[in-house]
């Protein structure tokens, strides 16, 4: 995979306060919101409801700025972005197969568990966002494949390129910086939550730099967001912390 965007001074600025708002700024609303979100959950019904409908706003908005720094780059190629074709189109096809296999295996396992009562690892983490209604349960997919959509291209397609046109980095590096911020963003979480996102930006990186597309590494994630904000609830969520996972017994 090679990359080599032209940034302009205005695209420049646009993804360096972008950069700065992921980095420092991302982590602490997305603990904020998640916490009053955990706060709310049993005692406002369309508490979720509201929670997804900013995100799905909140999230539209970055892809847009992720646009608008392609339109304000006429040296910039839309692959610089990783909007473009894979490098081996068979390949990526084979590898969402099975990984869509993966996806549902996994999540008809992690349903049988939590409806069995056993420990479903970090779901509870998640839990104030996991749907009860069919209305919460249609959010709670177009959330996932916003998520896979818009998060592919302002922290893979857009950092990776700021980092090798602006920063001056080797490509490797430049995915590794991408992961370290998309980190941070599972802050909300707790330090589990920093691991998990940190584990789970290296698999889409690297599936991005390896395919040489945002194809991947998008159908990936929203295949494991899928799978996540659609499972069952290991318990009423009753007195959850509003910044740190719940635990069972809570």
């Amino acid at each position: 995979m090679t990359v080599s965007p032209d940034f302009s001074a205005a695209s420049t600025a646009v993804t360096a306060v972008l950069g700065a708002y992921l980095l420092l700024g991302e982590p602490w609303l997305g603990r904020r919101v998640y916490g009053s979100l955990a706060r709310r959950r049993d005692t406002e019904p369309r508490a979720l409801v509201r929670y997804f409908t900013f995100v799905l706003a909140f999230w539209w908005v970055l892809a847009a700025l992720a646009g608008a720094v392609l339109l304000l780059s006429p040296g910039m190629a839309a692959a610089d972005l990783g909007i473009a074709a894979p490098d081996s189109p068979v390949s990526t096809a084979v590898v969402i197969v099975v990984m869509a296999v993966v996806s549902v295996t996994s999540g008809r396992k992690m349903r049988a568990l939590a409806a069995g009562g056993r420990n479903v690892p970090g779901l509870a983490s998640i839990q104030a966002m996991l749907p009860r209604t069919p209305q919460e349960r249609r959010l709670a997919i177009a959330v996932a494949v916003t998520d896979g959509l818009c998060a592919e291209l302002v922290y893979r397609g857009l950092l990776i390129a700021f980092g090798v046109g602006v920063l001056g980095l080797n490509l490797y590096v430049a995915a590794a910086l991408s992961v370290l911020v998309y980190a941070v963003a599972g802050f909300y979480q707790g330090r589990s939550g920093v691991i998990a996102f940190g584990f789970v930006g290296a698999l889409f990186a690297g599936l991005y730099v390896a395919s040489g597309s945002l194809l991947l590494p998008i159908a990936v994630h929203i295949a494991l967001s899928v799978r996540d904000l659609t499972l069952p609830e290991p318990e009423p969520i009753g007195s959850v912390p509003a910044y740190e996972p719940a635990s069972k017994g809570s």
